[in-house]
C-alpha cells in the first residue's frame, strides 16, 4: 500500500475528492479542481476553500475518507437476500 505524498514538514497532504460529473469537469476545473489520473477522479488540493466545491462533495465524505481519498461502503443488499454459498440452494 502506498503512502500519501509527503509535504516538506512531514505532514501528508490531503486532497477532497470530488463526484463531478463528466459535464461540469470544465467549471470544476475553473474553480481550481485537479484530475487524479490514478484514480480517475477530480480532487480540490490542500489549502483551496472548499466552498465552491459544495456541490461535488460526496454527502458522507467524512475525515477519515477524506484522508483516505477513497469511500469505503458495505453493499447496499435487497430485502430478503441470502447469500449462496454453493452447498445447498437457499430457494429448495
Amino acid at each position: 500500500m502506498s503512502n500519501p505524498p509527503k509535504r516538506p514538514g512531514g505532514a501528508p497532504r490531503v486532497q477532497r475528492y470530488l463526484a463531478v460529473p463528466f459535464a461540469e469537469k470544465d467549471a470544476a476545473k475553473a474553480l481550481g479542481a485537479r484530475w487524479d489520473p490514478a484514480k480517475k477522479k477530480w480532487y480540490a488540493p490542500q489549502g483551496v476553500d472548499l466552498a465552491p466545491f459544495a456541490q461535488w462533495l460526496p454527502p458522507d465524505d467524512g475525515p477519515a475518507e477524506a484522508a483516505r481519498g477513497d469511500t469505503l461502503r458495505e453493499p447496499v443488499l435487497p430485502p430478503g437476500f441470502v447469500a449462496y454459498d454453493g452447498e445447498i440452494p437457499p430457494w429448495e
